[in-house]
């Protein structure tokens, strides 16, 4: 099983250095190629004149919020959001406790006992850092590993929209960037069973739960579409006569159904009223002496 994932390993490893020394040598075309797919996509315009990129602005353009919102470009992220300072405070902690409590510090949440947003990215991270602990990681590779999972995260809550196929995308480009050394776009910061390990631990945890995260922290999102006709007149539902003859047929339907109403509670109140008189006969029955035959009477008197 370690061999297969190894050479699997190798397989997306060179294919990620061929991909990348590609793009190197495109890198001033993809620019504006990539300008002008995204321009296509959003539906704005985009026209090149002497080098410059001039584009329709997108909030005031209806159908750019139909689309996801691009994903940043996979970088380096050692780090990025704790770093050697706060990874030191970390590994001072000696209980879980207390390492929430300075992981909530550093993250700037304000109170997870009354926040549920806060609650679950405090869950989510003391957890990869437990992880990270199991694993042996580093101080480096455990500061990397929260942010490729703060990076993921943010990917996920950017939009409500659904994402998941290129968060995983963006995931394992960013996964890639610390594990094939060629600088300065990627170095070898984690060994080929520490990136399965991380990956697998990923895909696990965040991935499986992906539209939690998202019902969570995204905005609830409602259609609400309605349709106008240039040049065209509102039709109109009722003439005249038709106006008159749906009051007619709407005073029929009353009348008709306060009296089916009359004749429902006529039958209620008789039903109530019957059954009331079987329930007094017999509590009348029940309370009257019980009195024996006079023949069996004499008989015991004698």
């Amino acid at each position: 099983m370690i061999h297969r994932k190894s050479s699997q390993f190798q397989g997306l490893k060179m294919q990620s250095e061929l991909v990348q020394h590609y793009e190197l040598r495109r890198e001033p075309e993809r620019d504006l190629s990539s300008l002008d797919e995204l321009a296509t996509r959003m539906g704005t315009g985009v026209r090149t004149e002497s080098g410059t990129v001039a584009s329709m602005d997108v909030d005031n353009d209806p159908a750019a919020n139909l689309f996801p919102p691009p994903l940043p470009q996979p970088r380096i992220c050692i780090w990025k959001y704790l770093d050697i300072h706060s990874m030191h405070r970390l590994e001072k902690t000696a209980s879980t406790e207390e390492m929430r409590e300075v992981l909530a510090e550093l993250l700037g949440l304000g109170s997870p006992e009354k926040s549920l947003r806060d609650a679950i990215t405090l869950d989510l991270f003391s957890h990869a850092l437990i992880f990270c602990r199991q694993q042996g990681f580093s101080l480096e590779q455990t500061s990397t590993a929260c942010a490729l999972l703060q990076d993921l995260h943010k990917a996920c809550t950017e939009t409500p929209l659904g994402n998941v196929e290129e968060c995983y995308r963006y995931f394992t480009s960013v996964l890639f960037c610390h594990g094939v050394r060629r600088p300065p776009f990627s170095i070898d910061l984690f060994k080929e069973e520490q990136l399965l390990a991380l990956a697998d631990y990923v895909v696990n945890t965040y991935f499986r739960h992906f539209k939690l995260y998202k019902y969570v922290f995204t905005p609830q999102v409602r259609l609400d579409l309605s349709l106008t006709y240039t040049g065209l007149k509102p039709p109109n539902l009722w003439s005249e006569d038709e106006t008159g003859q749906v009051s007619i047929l709407r005073a029929y339907i009353k009348t008709q159904m306060n009296k089916e109403l009359r004749q429902l509670q006529q039958l209620v109140e008789e039903r109530l009223k019957a059954s009331e008189e079987r329930l007094s006969s017999k509590l009348t029955t029940l309370e009257r002496p019980l009195q024996l035959p006079p023949g069996k009477g004499k008989n015991k008197i004698q």
